[in-house]
């Protein structure tokens, strides 16, 4: 047991650790903290979908690495310039958003930790259920057409982008004017994020699935097609049957009553408890405070 000992302090004797300062100790740190920032980034953009791609193809390069495949390694040699330039292309629409937001990120409250409370986490508010519940029954019985998407965890900014700009609190009310027949905003689709109606008349990307019903028009065509491309949400009132619909992942689900409708609501809506900084929670309330003043 001494032999092993003193064969592992002289083993670690020789090892040459470099000296570690102050100033390593925060560039570590910084490097941490924008690597975090960078993957809590791109996990709520389409840029994580296109991330895995890559990776993919990367595994399969690094294959062909270990089994010395020197045609494909040569070939990725001679592409590499142009597949660089390609990424930032395909990214620019995330990589300008980003720069966009980088003055507004809270960098204290991320990194300082205070003591916790409860705090219950929502994508929308429950009366928010009952509105987009309500709005759709009520224009699915008359035939009104409307094309409703929930953000999720993937921003649609660049949808959102192609529509007029709302941003008003959601109601069954301003839907159904919305999509009224003959009104300037009736055509195209409503994008929602949290309680808010943030855009109409957007552009949605058709869906190409060879699958669907020949029947569906563009409506249900675009409501699948966003669905393809995001998380999202979409809901769907036919215009010829009254018929209400529900996009999501690809997929669709048509003739939904107003109970299956809900559930699919509530299960998008991600209620949870999480514990949060009670310094935030009384900061958070006295801001609305605050706000409240200002609006009497």
């Amino acid at each position: 047991m001494q032999d092993i000992a003193v064969t592992i302090s002289r083993y670690l004797s020789k090892l040459s650790l470099p000296s570690l300062g102050i100033t390593d100790v925060i560039e570590i740190f910084l490097i941490s903290f924008f690597i975090y920032q960078f993957m809590v980034w791109i996990k709520f953009t389409r840029a994580y979908t296109l991330l895995k791609g890559i990776l993919v193809v990367l595994g399969f390069i690094l294959l062909a690495s270990i089994f010395k495949m020197n045609t494909i390694l040569w070939i990725v040699n001679k592409v590499a310039n142009v597949l660089l330039i390609s990424v930032v292309i395909i990214f620019q629409p995330e990589l300008r958003k980003v720069l966009e937001q980088l003055g507004q990120k809270k960098i204290m409250a991320s990194i300082i930790p205070f003591d916790t409370g409860k705090e219950v986490q929502e994508r929308f508010s429950d009366k928010t259920v009952n509105e987009l519940v309500k709005a759709c029954v009520d224009m699915a019985e008359v035939k009104t057409g409307a094309l409703i998407v929930l953000e999720q965890d993937i921003r649609l900014t660049e949808y959102e982008r192609t529509g007029i700009n709302v941003d008003a609190v959601l109601t069954s009310q301003l839907l159904i004017n919305i999509f009224e027949h003959n009104t300037p905003l009736h055509d195209g689709a409503v994008l929602v994020r949290g309680n808010r109606i943030v855009s109409a008349t957007c552009y949605l990307p058709l869906s190409d699935n060879m699958e669907l019903s020949k029947q569906l028009g563009t409506r249900h065509r675009a409501g699948v097609g966003i669905s393809e491309v995001s998380d999202s949400v979409t809901i769907i009132v036919s215009e010829e049957t009254g018929k209400i619909s529900v996009a999501q992942n690809g997929r669709l689900a048509s003739g939904v009553n107003s109970s299956e409708l809900r559930e699919a609501l509530v299960k998008a809506q991600n209620k949870k408890v999480v514990n949060n900084s009670r310094l935030r929670y009384l900061l958070k309330g006295r801001v609305k405070h605050e706000e409240a003043k200002t609006d009497r």
